[in-house]
């Protein structure tokens, strides 16, 4: 049975809650996950460690800074983004996950990994922030779009992952953003599985298998 994971309180300018958990020997990375909307840190570190083969990596799972209760519970859940300020928070996710990063102790490759909502934050991340990425994993959400826009950003290589079964990654948007990745450096892997808007064990195998060649 693991060890319960560190949890760190990050400072920039807020602070934010990062769960963390060691490799069992000398890690092969860090992996950086990155949940969906109405979910939490807690929820990410289970399915980064339903990876084949994480117990070799250092693993993070940087919770939202937009936390609320999840209806009349008392679960604390959290949210990227909305439509308000929307590039003032994008800047300031990115400034609080390098912050994130530079606390976890890491000297070789990075990958980061969204699930949902998180999976922009994975993307932006991975692009836009100061630490370099050695693959992207994106399950259920859609590349940013000011991302693909711009001719000077530079991909490593990505996952992307979607349900067969999935309403709100259409197969349509999946096929256009895998297309454009394809485009822009070609090293992109795409996944379609047997469910829906979801990470299951399909899904964990499928990054598993990535982690492997990166």
């Amino acid at each position: 049975m693991p060890a319960d994971p560190d949890i760190r309180l990050v400072a920039t300018p807020t602070h934010g809650r990062v769960l963390i958990r060691h490799a069992e020997r000398d890690p092969r990375g860090l992996l950086v996950g990155f949940h969906g909307y109405m979910e939490n840190a807690d929820t990410q570190m289970q399915r980064l460690e339903a990876i084949p083969g994480a117990a070799q990596w250092t693993l993070a799972s940087i919770q939202a800074l937009n936390r609320f209760y999840r209806g009349r519970s008392e679960e604390v859940v959290a949210s990227w983004m909305t439509r308000q300020d929307r590039d003032i928070v994008i800047a300031d996710n990115i400034a609080y996950v390098d912050a994130a990063i530079d606390a976890v102790p890491h000297k070789t490759r990075v990958v980061f990994v969204g699930f949902s909502q998180g999976v922009a934050m994975a993307f932006r991340s991975a692009v836009r922030g100061r630490h370099g990425a050695a693959g992207i994993i994106a399950v259920g959400g859609d590349v940013p779009p000011e991302l693909l826009l711009d001719s000077s950003a530079t991909f490593p290589p990505v996952l992307v992952v979607r349900g067969a079964r999935d309403e709100w990654l259409t197969a349509e948007k999946f096929r256009a953003d895998v297309n454009a990745l394809a485009t822009r450096h070609g090293r992109v892997r795409a996944h379609e599985f047997d469910g829906a808007h979801e990470w299951n064990d399909m899904v964990s195998i499928a990054a598993g298998e990535f982690l492997d060649s990166v």
